[in-house]
């Protein structure tokens, strides 16, 4: 296990240097300045600008000192808020995106779970027939279209903007959380399907045990090993979704950041928003497949052992 977690680590370390570079040289080989027509000012005054955030110099150099700026988790200045740095601008939105990240992800799995069980335990049936045409139409809308229209729909019910309490998480939660759920549960319930008919299960049954504890102790465990799996894709999905759920319904996260930074073509805060998010999903990736690991024995980790 150490050594997958150690030859993971590296793997995700050259990943992000990838991500970095691409995203470096991709937003700098875009025509023109992020400083054109943002300031009213003469062209020593833009000079002396584009000298204070090094825009003035030659690319390579640009990045290599960008590198170095990473490697102390320093992102620099924003360009279009000269007197804020990234670092503060994610230190101050990042809490709020991982409040409504990791609402979003609890209430998919619960609920993406439990629909999927309960669609398997009732397959063939009414239930299921309905439980998964949900999870269609929960696939079909995207998060931005089922946003704007549960705004119109609880606009006179429920806080529609900002993020104080519980009443301003249920509408940005709900729509988030929308399409990974819809995912957990077909997944579930095609697995689970399939796990209710070996002979373990009917071994279980035999023996006189409820059905909810084989379901819960006996089929719910390998009944999970897909949605493990996905779990990583799925906060890939949850996290880039934010962006627009909090732009939308004005929650101070980092997704409405990074948005800001696009209009205002703000190299510094779209750079470090990018590699903050980047880190998060390659961490996430790496927990899960350790997860993965520890609930089927039966993988091996190292390759030398499989041998």
């Amino acid at each position: 296990m150490l050594k997958y977690v150690s030859r993971r680590f590296l793997a995700m370390i050259m990943t992000l240097w990838i991500i970095i570079t691409a995203t470096f040289f991709l937003m700098h080989s875009v025509p023109g300045s992020p400083l054109n027509g943002e300031h009213n000012t003469s062209e020593a005054v833009q000079a002396n600008l584009e000298a204070y955030y090094g825009l003035d110099r030659p690319v390579l150099l640009q990045y290599i000192d960008y590198l170095g700026s990473i490697i102390q988790f320093d992102f620099g200045p924003s360009i279009s808020q000269p007197a804020v740095s990234v670092n503060d601008l994610i230190s101050r939105g990042f809490p709020v995106s991982l409040e409504l990240g990791l609402y979003a992800l609890g209430f998919a799995l619960i609920s993406g779970v439990t629909l999927g069980v309960l669609a398997a335990l009732r397959r063939n049936g009414m239930i299921d027939y309905l439980l998964m045409t949900l999870a269609v139409l929960g696939l079909s809308v995207p998060n931005f279209i089922l946003a704007a229209l549960l705004i119109q729909s609880f606009k006179d019910y429920l806080p529609v903007a900002l993020w104080h309490d519980w009443t301003h998480m249920i509408l940005p939660v709900f729509a988030l959380a929308t399409s990974p759920m819809a995912i957990i549960a077909r997944l579930t319930r095609s697995t689970m399907v399939d796990v209710l008919t070996q002979d373990y299960i009917r071994t279980a049954q035999a023996k006189g045990l409820s059905p909810f504890v084989v379901v819960t102790k006996h089929a719910l465990r390998n009944g999970l090993m897909p949605v493990v799996t996905i779990m990583g894709t799925l906060v890939a999905g949850v996290l880039t979704g934010s962006f627009v759920i909090e732009k939308i319904f004005a929650i101070p996260g980092i997704g409405r950041y990074f948005v800001e930074g696009i209009n205002n073509r703000d190299y510094a805060v779209i750079m470090g928003t990018t590699i903050f998010y980047s880190a998060i999903l390659l961490v996430m990736l790496l927990i899960v497949d350790i997860i993965y690991g520890f609930l089927d024995p039966r993988i091996r980790l190292d390759k030398k052992e499989a041998k």
